[in-house]
């Protein structure tokens, strides 16, 4: 009999502070995800039917996989602030691996940097999955970023231009993105929970319908801008 079995482990931190100070200490909490196949010989068995079972359970294996990718959902504890003194300047060089689903080998932690006004470095940089509640990136030129299942909460993006990004599944609540632009951006699964989001642009924006609707929500768009998006 060949057994496959794949553990894995999620998470759980100490919640955000308002100071950029270092936790003293962290707790984790580990939850199991389990998932066995097993392969028995058995000459009852089709060849047809051993092979749909070995493709359900490389399917299996996969959602585990994605199921536990480091995404920060609103309420989620979050790790310790990072004592690196260069985290900041990482976000110049952004993530490496993983990109799109958001997997690292090390924490992208921009957690209470400042950005304002920066207009090269940040362009086309990939910051999936990174750690950004509480930073500035006024003015800042943000084009071609992917910020896939980045944490954004209470960030401020003043004017900042996120023209052409991929900005998807990405935690807004709280951030201040007055006057932000997000032409011809992908906003899918991005989430704008008492955002502030007055003049901000979404000429040509892509979003899904679901999406849009839950954006319409927030009080603070104009309405020329409600307008434009299609909200009813």
């Amino acid at each position: 009999m060949a057994t496959l079995s794949i553990h894995l482990q999620q998470r759980a931190f100490p919640p955000s502070t308002s100071s950029p100070k270092p936790y003293h200490s962290a707790s984790t909490l580990h939850l199991p995800t389990r998932i066995r196949c097993s392969n028995a010989t058995d000459s009852s068995k089709s060849s047809n039917f051993k092979e749909l079972r070995n493709v359900a359970c490389g399917v299996l294996a996969v959602w585990a996989v994605t199921a536990v990718s480091p995404v920060i959902a609103a309420g989620q504890r979050l790790p310790p602030l990072s004592t690196e003194p260069d985290r900041c300047e990482r976000a110049f060089v952004g993530n490496t691996i993983g990109q799109a689903n958001g997997v690292y080998d090390k924490p992208l932690d921009l957690r209470f940097c400042d950005y304002t006004n920066e207009k090269s470095n940040l362009k086309g940089k990939t910051l999936s999955a990174a750690l950004m509640s509480d930073a500035k990136f006024d003015g800042a030129d943000m084009t071609e970023v992917v910020m896939s299942k980045a944490y954004a909460a209470r960030a401020s993006f003043k004017g900042t231009d996120f023209s052409n990004a991929v900005l998807d599944r990405v935690n807004f609540e709280k951030a201040d993105l007055t006057g932000a632009v997000f032409k011809n951006t992908v906003l899918s699964g991005s989430t704008f929970d008492e955002a502030l989001m007055q003049d901000v642009d979404f000429e040509d924006t892509i979003i899904g319908y679901i999406d849009l609707q839950k954006l319409c929500v927030n009080k603070t768009l104009n309405e020329d801008t409600r307008v434009n998006l299609g909200c009813r």
